[in-house]
């Protein structure tokens, strides 16, 4: 069993920054694929970057490329989301999500993905 337990967020202006951190415990971190999702009020989840174990492969939403990066840190079991030049559209919960993987590659289908965080809302104002 993994546990995923988030920690950032918040309320920022539009423009401005933010880090989301999800730090894992119970399995071998490096045995996880990892990722990030969000969902906006009455919208389907979306996939908004997505992390293979060994952190060689990332994948990112069109709307966020350039903007948000993901990465891993293997000393601390931990998965961040660093967001830059924030828009109003970008206001969802967002989820930390892994999954046990042995490839090279990491998927950006949620259903793929077994163990999900609490969710964290993040609110960009204009």
């Amino acid at each position: 069993q993994v546990q995923l337990v988030q920690s950032g967020g918040g309320l920022v202006q539009a423009g401005g920054s933010l880090r989301l951190s999800c730090t894992a415990s119970g399995r071998t971190f490096s045995s996880l694929a990892m990722g990030w999702f969000r969902q906006a009020p009455g919208k389907d989840r979306e996939s908004v970057a997505v992390i293979s174990r060994n952190g060689g492969s990332t994948t990112y939403a069109d709307s966020v490329k350039g903007r948000f990066t993901i990465s891993r840190d293997y000393a601390k079991n931990t998965l961040y989301l660093q967001m830059n030049s924030l828009k109003p559209e970008d206001t969802a919960v967002y989820y930390c999500a892994a999954r046990p993987s042995v490839s090279p590659m990491a998927t950006r289908t949620s259903p793929a993905y077994d163990y999900w965080g609490q969710g964290t809302q993040v609110t960009v104002s204009s």
